[in-house]
């Protein structure tokens, strides 16, 4: 029988080493999540963060804390190990689950519809429309957000038609159907950019802040400006006026 001080030693070391495991899991799957799937400035903009904390830190606590409570030397070797398989068993599928829902909610595309970009979500997208997009597009990218933009109305009809699904709540970047490639629609971004001088002389205040995010921009490259429309907040995207190209986002509501 072991005495009371090496009770709780052989515990406590159990729920270290499983607290160490649990946090080396839980350090990929944050490699995974910011990088790749939220890179920034999504995760910012889609809330990919507070998502993944929640579903870490419940996981991280919750399996060393179960280890601490079942663990016992004095129990069989062979119930002690299958009450350990159990307890990883469990973490490993609230992980899977938690990852699974944040990837269910991970952004897709960047999406420039008319004069502004919007970030379109997985959990945005209807199946069925995602089917009447170009065969290259079908396939929702899990490498992180890729740049699109939305191609020319049809006719009459077409526009009316999606005037009416966005004010019941499909956006038209949510739209596969009227999907097209970013390069496209370049000339379109271009006319639609907004000095960027105008931007800063509305909010004098925050030039500083505009500047410094094109800091890594190539120096002199002529630059404007365009909103952007989060899940829950509002962004700035500033372009080179000449390529198109995204040189810096700003968290910034320009509207």
């Amino acid at each position: 029988m072991l005495n009371n001080s090496a009770f709780w030693g052989g515990r406590l070391k159990a729920s270290g080493v499983h607290l160490a495991l649990s946090l080396a899991i839980a350090g990929l799957a944050a490699v995974l999540v910011f990088f790749i799937w939220y890179p920034y400035p999504y995760r910012d903009i889609s809330g990919g963060r507070e998502l993944f904390m929640l579903v870490v830190v419940v996981d991280v606590v919750i399996g060393p804390l179960m280890t601490l409570a079942v663990f016992n030397l004095n129990k069989p070797r062979k119930e002690l190990r299958r009450d350990l398989a159990v307890i990883a068993v469990l973490q490993l599928a609230a992980l899977g689950y938690g990852l699974s829902t944040v990837a269910v909610a991970r952004p897709v595309h960047l999406v420039f519809e008319i004069d502004r970009f919007r970030v379109v979500h997985a959990i945005d997208i209807e199946p069925e429309l995602l089917k009447r997009a170009a065969s290259a597009l079908q396939q929702l990218p899990l490498t992180g957000p890729t740049m699109l933009s939305i191609r020319p109305f049809k006719d009459s009809k077409e526009s009316f038609d999606a005037t009416m699904a966005a004010l019941q709540g499909t956006s038209l970047g949510a739209r596969p159907d009227l999907w097209q490639s970013y390069e496209q629609a370049k000339l379109q971004i271009i006319a639609a950019a907004k000095p960027l001088a105008e931007l800063k002389k509305r909010f004098p205040a925050r030039a500083g802040e505009i500047d410094n995010a094109l800091k890594s921009a190539p120096e002199n490259a002529p630059a404007g400006y365009l909103p952007l429309v989060g899940r829950n907040t509002f962004w700035t995207v500033i372009i080179n006026t000449n390529t198109a190209e995204v040189l810096a986002f700003v968290q910034l509501d320009p509207f």
